[in-house]
């Protein structure tokens, strides 16, 4: 087995073990550290893909936008140590329906689709090139998920202001 092999099977196992601890932690603070340190585990299995500019784009999207945005609201809308209530049963077996149900369809589109290899000639990877699809809105342009991403940042924010109001009304009534 060669280094990188063994690097990949190391980072592999930190990211599923602080995405574990990042869902299963009562502790809102914790869950955002665990969080931020799945993201750049993602990222070093991205640099061991030889993929620079997606690690570069995972830790400033993911790791400086969303997950400080988490952290930040949580220290200014609620107390970062304080425990999340418990977790009922039948809400954690209920809400495991749509994952399960994601990664079926995954598996089914994986199995049923044939991919066909592409004939077009690979565009080289140049920050030019890759810029100019980003902001290129024709059939090969990424304008939609670039605005997608923007939309992501705002749901994130939102997200983390409800989880940690909704911490604080419960306590006060």
């Amino acid at each position: 087995m060669s280094a990188s092999a063994i690097i990949f099977y190391i980072i592999g196992t930190l990211v599923l073990t602080f995405g574990i601890l990042t869902v299963f932690t009562r502790r809102i603070f914790r869950a955002a550290v665990y969080l931020l340190l799945t993201l750049i585990g993602i990222a070093g299995i991205y640099i061991l893909l030889d993929m620079q500019f997606v690690a570069a784009l995972q830790i400033v999207i993911y790791v400086g936008g969303i997950v400080v945005i988490i952290i930040f609201s949580v220290f200014l809308t609620a107390q970062s140590g304080e425990k999340l209530p418990t977790r009922n049963i039948w809400k954690t077996l209920t809400s495991m329906i749509l994952p399960v149900s994601g990664f079926v369809f995954t598996l089914w589109i994986i199995v049923c689709h044939v991919f066909k290899v592409s004939d077009r000639s690979p565009v080289e990877p140049t920050v030019k090139n890759i810029g100019s699809q980003l902001l290129n809105y024709n059939k090969d342009g990424y304008v939609f998920p670039f605005e997608v991403v923007s939309v992501l940042l705002l749901a994130a924010l939102i997200g983390s202001v409800v989880i940690a109001m909704k911490t604080k009304r419960e306590g006060k009534e």
